[in-house]
């Protein structure tokens, strides 16, 4: 018995120890990457054709007119570096969430045809109802939302959304070519304003970024912190796969409510700045590689955010051409990875 008693508190320690480990990793990944999105930020605001000293920028912040620089910064710089920040944010929370659940890294909107969705609804109020703003912005995220849901019923609930991620993989892959198709019909029968309002809305870009839509999607995203909060908690155990997050006593229904928690934040990103391809994609797998593998949402919204706001800058600046949307960087970048994973053979976790 005594030497029980010795034992314990070693015990103790280690099991302690090993709970601290990856807090402490935690910590240190989201603390690197807020400095990383801070300086990418700081670089989308400060630099490019028109540089703003630190200095100027905190004067122009608090109300001074420096000529010239407080409109390239106010209404051009800064909210664009916003409406960055908060879509790519949305995007890596959303691509975490669906990844997570389905425990398949192909899982993401992008792949699963919820951003088409959410296109071809905008598509079709641009071109057919002669939509513009919020209303056209409720087209798309209903067009999201929609499409989610019905490829979540297409591909049956066997076994609940977990069991069905390759199903889901499959079936989303039809409704993305079938929406293209809806997509590329429709594009034919506008004319050349619309069509670049269209083309414009496909890529993905934030150059039109207004405060307006700033503080919306704010609103909008500041509402679903809830709902995300409640997910971060959920997703542990329903990583783990349906039978065992069954046995633990989480439902099968409470991976939907988490894949549609997922669809509406992303959807809320694409009706502000289109379908940017392949952030939701892109976020999970590298918060989960510099977190030891663990999934993060907190760390996919900041490598979101972070991707979106970097690929803006270089499109804007490192691109030989002219300018060009976000979209285009971020697909140059995306389809690669996914080319990777699908020759790797990383297309799903064991057990799954």
């Amino acid at each position: 018995m005594a030497t029980l008693e010795a034992v314990r508190p070693d015990a103790v320690t280690l099991v302690r120890t090993a709970r601290r480990r990856p807090r402490r990793r935690h910590a240190l990944v989201i603390a690197g990457l807020s400095l990383l999105l801070l300086g990418v930020l700081t670089a989308r605001v400060l630099l490019g054709d028109f540089t703003v000293t630190i200095p100027d920028f905190f004067r122009i912040l608090f109300g001074e007119t420096i000529p010239g620089a407080s409109y390239i910064v106010m209404e051009v710089k800064l909210p664009r570096a916003l409406l960055g920040l908060l879509a790519g944010m949305a995007f890596g929370v959303g691509g975490a969430i669906f990844q997570a659940t389905l425990r398949n890294p192909l899982a993401s909107p992008d792949i699963l045809g919820m951003n088409l969705g959410a296109s071809a609804a905008a598509v079709f109020a641009i071109v057919v109802l002669d939509m513009a703003g919020v209303a056209l912005s409720v087209a798309a995220v209903l067009g999201g939302i929609g499409v989610a849901l019905l490829v979540r019923w297409a591909a049956g609930n066997r076994q609940g959304p977990t069991g069905a991620g390759y199903r889901l993989v499959l079936v989303g892959v039809g409704a993305a070519a079938a929406l293209q198709s809806v997509i590329q019909y429709l594009f034919t029968r506008t004319d050349v304003h619309d069509a670049q309002l269209v083309l414009r809305w496909l890529t993905g870009s934030v150059s039109a970024a207004d405060w307006e839509t700033v503080r919306v999607l704010t609103l909008l995203l500041v509402v679903a912190v809830p709902l995300v909060a409640w997910a971060a908690r959920s997703l542990p155990v329903v990583e783990l796969g349906a039978d065992a997050a069954t046995g633990l006593g989480v439902r099968p229904v409470r991976s939907d409510v988490l894949l549609l928690i997922g669809v509406t934040v992303v959807a809320v990103a694409v009706a502000a700045a289109g379908p940017v391809a392949f952030v939701s994609f892109l976020a999970a797998p590298i918060a989960r590689a510099v977190n030891a593998g663990a999934t993060t949402l907190l760390g996919s919204a900041l490598v979101g955010a972070i991707v979106v706001v970097g690929s803006d800058f270089a499109a804007d600046y490192w691109m030989p051409g002219g300018n060009y949307p976000v979209g285009v960087v971020t697909g140059a970048v995306g389809a690669p990875f996914l080319l990777w994973l699908l020759t790797r053979g990383r297309t799903g976790r064991s057990g799954s």
